[in-house]
């Protein structure tokens, strides 16, 4: 049986096939894009079948978490729940990662392929976290609905404290700021325990992870203290030190200083993307020094 990952790497193999056989001409090219059209028409009406002859709630739980089978129910439109159930479960899912960095979300309504959400919690200690959650959010509502047309952040009461503002989540995200430039798998972020931090290198940047019970939470390798490597740094239980400054920084609340809530180390969104921890890494991060 093949694994996972050989199957989320199919769409790039097929890419790479069709612009191989352009190299034949037009009229080679038209032809293997219409061979591919064929062959994914005719799976998708097997699939809308199997789905039709299918009447147990039971399977169909099956079907749609199996995330495999669940993109290809996508694709075809034949997923088995609706976009609210969809998004519902996709929000769930995310629920924890947002918790650990002080914040929630809400589903209001989804109208006219819109999804809007409220969001709220505690994050103005660290601008970048409110940032990292509209990433990690709309990937996981996107992946789970992907014929949506946008998603839009509702401040349902903005003069609440505790509100995370809409234009400080999505304005640096939709002019380009801070959008990542690719999700990037790493799969030994699964291997971490709790209580331990290693280092990674990243699309040639550097990264330290850490997991604090179950959460799993992720940081640029740099200390805001000392300017340098957090190589070294040890985890007590939500607080990490630098080896070198002995700087501490609480990893759980978006890796705000102790001694200093000015400073704060920069998270990088971790996902659970296809089964594998995956780091979104944004231009501005992707080739920070190691």
């Amino acid at each position: 049986m093949a694994t996972d990952s050989h199957w989320r790497l199919a769409g790039d193999r097929i890419a790479s096939l069709l612009d191989a056989s352009a190299v034949g001409g037009p009229v080679a090219a038209a032809r293997a894009e219409q061979l591919v059209r064929e062959v994914v028409d005719l799976y998708g009406a097997a699939l809308t079948r199997v789905m039709d002859l299918v009447d147990d709630p039971v399977i169909n739980e099956r079907l749609a978490a199996d995330d495999l089978v669940a993109s290809l129910l996508l694709v075809h439109g034949a997923h088995p729940y609706d976009v609210t159930r969809r998004v519902s479960g996709a929000l769930d899912a995310v629920r924890p990662y947002l918790g650990s960095h002080g914040g929630d979300v809400r589903l209001l309504d989804i109208r006219d392929g819109v999804v809007r959400l409220a969001f709220s919690g505690s994050c103005k200690s660290c601008p970048s976290s409110a940032v990292t959650l509209e990433l990690t959010v709309e990937d996981a509502v996107r992946a789970a609905a992907p014929e949506i047309d946008a998603v839009e952040v509702i401040a349902s009461n903005p003069v609440v404290d505790d509100v995370i503002p809409a234009e400080s989540l999505m304005s640096r995200v939709q002019h380009g700021g801070h959008r990542p430039t690719r999700w990037v798998p790493v799969p030994e972020l699964a291997d971490l325990r709790a209580g331990e931090v290693a280092g990674f290198a990243v699309a040639d940047t550097a990264v330290v992870a850490c997991r604090v019970a179950d959460a799993m939470l992720a940081y640029l390798d740099r200390c805001p203290g000392c300017a340098g490597s957090l190589a070294g740094a040890v985890l007590s239980g939500a607080v990490l030190r630098c080896a070198r400054c002995h700087g501490r920084y609480d990893v759980v609340h978006a890796g705000v200083g102790i001694a200093d809530a000015t400073q704060h180390l920069e998270p990088v969104p971790v996902l659970i993307r296809d089964g594998v921890p995956s780091l979104a890494l944004s231009g501005e991060s992707i080739g920070a020094p190691a």
